[in-house]
């Protein structure tokens, strides 16, 4: 059984001045497709908030860890950066897709910032900050994600021909 957590990012979430709706979609949204959380974590926007709760979370031994806001143009919006702080390593091949596959259904899905890396055996994916958005990202995601789980368990020695 595959293991997931998720964060929200979200200044105005963190204050309690907003409720969540993005973080509990993205959860309920992958226990139906039968992954198991672990964690769901709100922090607020920021390079160094967000980077200390992917290190935590990841280092739980969680499978994949979704982040949902904080990948536009605003000036507190810093999840990609801090993505990419912690990471080991890069995945851009997904959020390439997101963005392509969510732009055929909206166009400023070309504004999206958003990033993927792996940290330690954990696969880190930003989200955007909807509902709309998240459930679009997840329906794309699904497809891929057994697999990409079963090599970061090593559990496929060899991809590919």
């Amino acid at each position: 059984m595959a293991t997931f957590s998720v964060l929200t990012v979200s200044d105005s979430c963190k204050e309690g001045t907003r409720i969540d709706t993005s973080g509990p979609a993205i959860s309920e949204l992958m226990a139906e497709a039968g992954y198991t959380m672990i964690d769901s974590r709100i922090t607020e926007d920021g390079v160094e908030p967000v980077s200390i709760c992917i290190g935590e979370m990841s280092h739980r031994g969680v499978d994949l860890l979704l982040t949902t806001g904080g990948t536009g143009f605003s000036p507190r919006d810093f999840t990609p950066e801090a993505t990419e702080l912690v990471c080991d390593r890069k995945v851009p091949g997904i959020p390439e897709m997101l963005r392509y596959r969510s732009s055929e259904k909206v166009k400023a899905a070309w504004l999206s910032r958003g990033t993927a890396g792996i940290k330690g055996n954990t696969l880190v994916v930003n989200l955007p900050g909807s509902v709309k958005a998240v459930t679009e990202c997840i329906e794309f995601l699904l497809p891929i994600l057994p697999h990409a789980i079963e090599v970061l368990r090593g559990s496929v020695d060899r991809c590919g021909g």
